[in-house]
């Protein structure tokens, strides 16, 4: 497992951790997306400079290859001039940069096999770096979402219990009792005014019975 992999995993795992403390997620997650911007900041400085281990190898490896190829034809022009003594000269350089030159290839491919090893150990990274940067804005919208969950909970639990409800209620019973005592008045008033009515209008019913009982009494009388 690569040393990305593993931090890739670390972090999944705080992030699962963090959600059951029920910290500070939004935070939190911002933190841990910074970490990772450090890692690869970092990750990316080594592979930088491995590049340049493997660009200095290859370097002196053409140089030294160069010298090889350089001896060789210098040795043979010697030949071709009759000094043997020289071309053995140039043939004992050639022979002392050609190990030189095999030397820097076999560290030139060792480097470049590191190198490019890392390379796709920092594009794993990044990859996973956008990754968890999606996953933290799901992640946000679901802390956010609870939390506004928890605080309506939170409201309605003692939504019947708070000053402002039993406030209301109290001024409900007085506007009932007012109605109520408005009611009863004009009610009162009602059957006050219809006995009055009655009274009177008995008070005049008899008087005109009267008028006529005495009428016939007398037209009663007078026949006698």
């Amino acid at each position: 497992m690569s040393l990305f992999k593993r931090i890739g995993d670390n972090i999944r795992a705080n992030i699962n951790s963090l959600l059951d403390k029920a910290e500070d997620p939004v935070k939190m997650l911002e933190q841990y997306l910074r970490d990772m911007a450090e890692d690869i900041a970092e990750a990316e400085t080594a592979v930088a400079k491995q590049i340049a281990v493997v660009k200095r190898f290859e370097a002196q490896y053409q140089e030294a290859q160069a010298m090889v190829e350089k001896r060789e034809s210098q040795a043979m022009a010697a030949v071709e001039s009759g000094r043997e003594d020289l071309a053995r000269r140039a043939l004992e350089d050639k022979r002392l940069n050609q190990t030189k030159a095999d030397e820097f290839y076999a560290q030139y491919q060792q480097y470049r096999d590191v190198a490019d090893r890392l390379k796709l150990q920092l594009t794993d990274m990044k990859e996973e770096y956008e990754k968890m940067k999606a996953r933290k804005a799901a992640l946000v919208a679901r802390a956010q979402a609870a939390k506004a969950q928890k605080s309506v909970n939170d409201v309605m639990s003692g939504f019947g219990k708070n000053n402002a409800r039993g406030g209301f209620e109290r001024m409900e019973e007085k506007v009932l009792q007012a109605e109520a005592e408005a009611q009863a008045g004009i009610e009162l008033r009602s059957s006050g005014d219809n006995l009055d009515d009655e009274l009177a209008a008995l008070g005049q019913g008899t008087s005109d019975i009267d008028i006529e009982m005495q009428r016939l009494r007398e037209k009663v009388k007078n026949r006698q």
